[in-house]
C-alpha cells in the first residue's frame, strides 16, 4: 500500500480504523451510555501516550501493527468493562428492540455485505461480516440499488454501520417511547487477517454470553447467528 492509499483508508477519532473493501471485518457497537464518561476518560487518558508514539512511527506497516495490537489490548478492557456495568441500558435484552437490531443485519446481508455472524448482546453487538470485492469498481458500486456508495467507498464499513444503527435507533426509539441517542457514536472495527484469526473471533462472538455469565452454554443464547460450519 502506497502513502496515498494509505491516507485514504486511514482515519482515526477515539479509536483508529483502517477501512478497505475486500476485506473481513470485526465490529462492535455499543449503547449510548453503556459505559460512564469517567471510564472513558480514564481510558482515553491511558492510551493518550501509547497513541503517540504509534503515530510518530514512520514505518507504514510497523504502524499499523502497533495500532493493531493497540485496538486488541483497548477491545479487551473495554468489552469486560461493558460486561461489569451494572447501570448501562440493557434495551437490547428486551426481544422487540433485539428483534429490531436483527431483522436490520439480516436485511443488508447480501447487499452490502456478506454477514458472517453475530452476537446481540444486552448493551452491544458484536458482528463479522464481508463488505464487496475489492476488484469491484466504484461506478458499479454506485450504480446498483442498495450497494454502497462510491464516495463512502473507502469508510465502508462506517457506512455500513450508519445505515444500520441510524434505521435501528428511529425504530427501538418509537417503541421504547423515548428520544435521545440510542446508539454510541464510536464503535470497534477491526480487520481479520486470515482464516485461523476468522475462527478465533468466531468463536470469541459465540462465547461471548458464556463468558458474560448470561448462560452455561452459547446455544441456549438466541440472539447469536453463524452463516456457517466451522
Amino acid at each position: 500500500m502506497n502513502n496515498q492509499d494509505e491516507i485514504k483508508t486511514f482515519y482515526r477519532r477515539n479509536l483508529p480504523h483502517y477501512q478497505s473493501p475486500g476485506n473481513t471485518y470485526f465490529v462492535t457497537f455499543r449503547l449510548a451510555g453503556s459505559l460512564p464518561a469517567h471510564v472513558i476518560t480514564r481510558l482515553k487518558t491511558e492510551n493518550k501516550n501509547q497513541l503517540e508514539q504509534i503515530a510518530g512511527i514512520s514505518n507504514n506497516k510497523m504502524k499499523r501493527e502497533k495500532y493493531e495490537q493497540f485496538k486488541s489490548d483497548y477491545f479487551d478492557k473495554f468489552d469486560l468493562m461493558l460486561a461489569k456495568f451494572a447501570e448501562s441500558p440493557k434495551w437490547l435484552d428486551d426481544d422487540e428492540i433485539a428483534r429490531i437490531v436483527t431483522e436490520l443485519i439480516h436485511y443488508y446481508d447480501g447487499k452490502e455485505y456478506d454477514l458472517i455472524a453475530y452476537t446481540i448482546m444486552p448493551n452491544h453487538v458484536h458482528i463479522i461480516f464481508r463488505p464487496p470485492d475489492v476488484d469491484r469498481s466504484e461506478a458499479s458500486i454506485a450504480n446498483t440499488n442498495n450497494k454502497l456508495r462510491s464516495s463512502a467507498s473507502h469508510y465502508i464499513v462506517t457506512k455500513i454501520l450508519q445505515n444500520i444503527k441510524s434505521k435501528s435507533a428511529l425504530k427501538a426509539n418509537a417503541k421504547l417511547k423515548r428520544s435521545g441517542a440510542f446508539w454510541q457514536h464510536e464503535s470497534y472495527d477491526h480487520v481479520v487477517r486470515d482464516e485461523e484469526e476468522l475462527c478465533k473471533i468466531i468463536e470469541y462472538v459465540l462465547n461471548n454470553p458464556v463468558k458474560a455469565g448470561l448462560v452455561e452454554y452459547r446455544d441456549e443464547w438466541k440472539r447469536s447467528y453463524f452463516k456457517y460450519d466451522l
